[in-house]
């Protein structure tokens, strides 16, 4: 069986890690991805009613699609989003920091619910998993406090540095 998966694994490895990077655009996610297809397989029952190729490429779809739904996906867009706005429309150093001043005096008028959600999300970068599990609600109240506190936060905080966080 290991010799298989082996042979199974260096035959479609290289186009599912091409499927994968079409859809996610970034080889380290691609890799992931093609990853946990492959350990997914490997713990199925495969019924051969059409080729491999056509079930892993299945497989690698759908996980990519998940991905891109996921928050990890969407914290990186954000982050990258961040970093072209600050390079873009803020070179100087001193820029950069008012800008950060800005976000930080808006984050601190929020209530505590929802001040504690933010800095543990876009500045501690934990999982929204995580920020459920420390303060011992469940995740989905993490989300709803998430959305609200960036609804809250908008009329805070000016046009172009708001662009940043509609999107996420």
């Amino acid at each position: 069986m290991d010799k298989e998966i082996e042979y199974i694994f260096e035959e479609h490895s290289e186009h599912l890690l091409r499927l994968a990077y079409f859809y996610t655009k970034d080889r380290h996610s691609s890799e992931d991805i093609v990853q946990d297809v492959f350990i997914r397989f490997m713990n199925t029952d495969y019924e051969e009613r059409g080729s491999i190729r056509a079930f892993l490429s299945k497989m690698t779809i759908n996980k990519a699609k998940d991905y891109l739904k996921s928050w990890t996906y969407k914290k990186i867009q954000l982050k990258e989003k961040w970093s072209y706005l600050v390079a873009k429309k803020r070179p100087n150093r001193l820029l950069v920091n008012d800008e950060r001043s800005i976000i930080g005096k808006a984050v601190l008028e929020l209530s505590l619910d929802y001040r504690e959600v933010i800095i543990l999300y876009y500045y501690q970068e934990m999982s929204v998993a995580e920020i459920s599990a420390m303060l011992l609600i469940p995740e989905n109240t993490v989300k709803t406090r998430l959305k609200r506190a960036r609804e809250k936060l908008k009329p805070l905080l000016q046009e172009d540095v708001w662009e940043v966080l509609i999107n996420e």
